[in-house]
């Protein structure tokens, strides 16, 4: 059962009440409601980037409780704190217009064989980023920057679950109406992550 955390901003209703995403998903889960009654019968969470960090950490134990049953959570965008095992962040400046200025995409691909790849291209996971993760040794490594720091990697080793993280932040600007490839991430993300989830997915690097 896939659920997503809502906080209350216009962006992610939007991009999560999205038709065509909505039905990918089981539940949707008032934030403020997830930190007084926890995640209900959810086996996978979808964190978006930029919620209230005070509500969040109340429901980190919850989300640390779907873990350590051996869920999958998803963390978009940035983690400045470790509320979660093995989370290590770095922040970056952001180019916002890296693409004006003649020079590499600000992300390459580490795992072109992970099944992710099935569903998405390297351009549909490229826009601009805001930080970079330090991921514990034995996590898959799927997308880095361009000085080999990870943007998107699976970590199988700090809980009995597994935990999805990347830096990107597609709800936010496909709910703002802002950055096409957003659009395109969502298309190939979460319909793969319904198959990842299901088991019908193939998996790369998970014992």
């Amino acid at each position: 059962m896939i659920g997503a955390l809502y906080g209350g901003s216009a962006a992610h209703h939007r991009a999560l009440h999205e038709p065509k995403y909505r039905r990918l998903l089981d539940d949707i889960l008032y934030l403020p409601d997830a930190a007084n009654a926890g995640l209900g019968e959810c086996t996978t969470l979808i964190v978006p980037e930029r919620l209230h960090r005070g509500l969040l950490h109340r429901t980190a134990p919850a989300i640390r409780t779907l873990l350590d049953g051996g869920g999958t959570v998803v963390l978009f965008g940035e983690q400045p704190t470790a509320w979660l095992p093995g989370l290590r962040w770095t922040h970056r400046p952001t180019n916002w217009w890296w693409w004006l200025d003649g020079g590499p995409a600000p992300v390459a691909v580490a795992a072109p064989d992970h099944s992710l790849f099935d569903r998405l291209t390297l351009a549909d996971m490229t826009w601009h980023i805001h930080g970079v993760f330090d991921p514990p040794p034995g996590a898959e490594v799927v997308l880095t920057a361009q000085d080999g720091s990870a943007v998107l990697y699976l970590d199988y080793v700090s809980t009995p679950g597994t935990l999805i993280v990347t830096s990107l932040d597609p709800l936010s600007h496909f709910g703002s109406y802002f950055m096409p490839a957003t659009e395109r991430f969502l298309d190939g993300f979460l319909p793969w992550l319904r198959g990842f989830t299901s088991g019908t997915a193939r998996v790369v690097g998970k014992a």
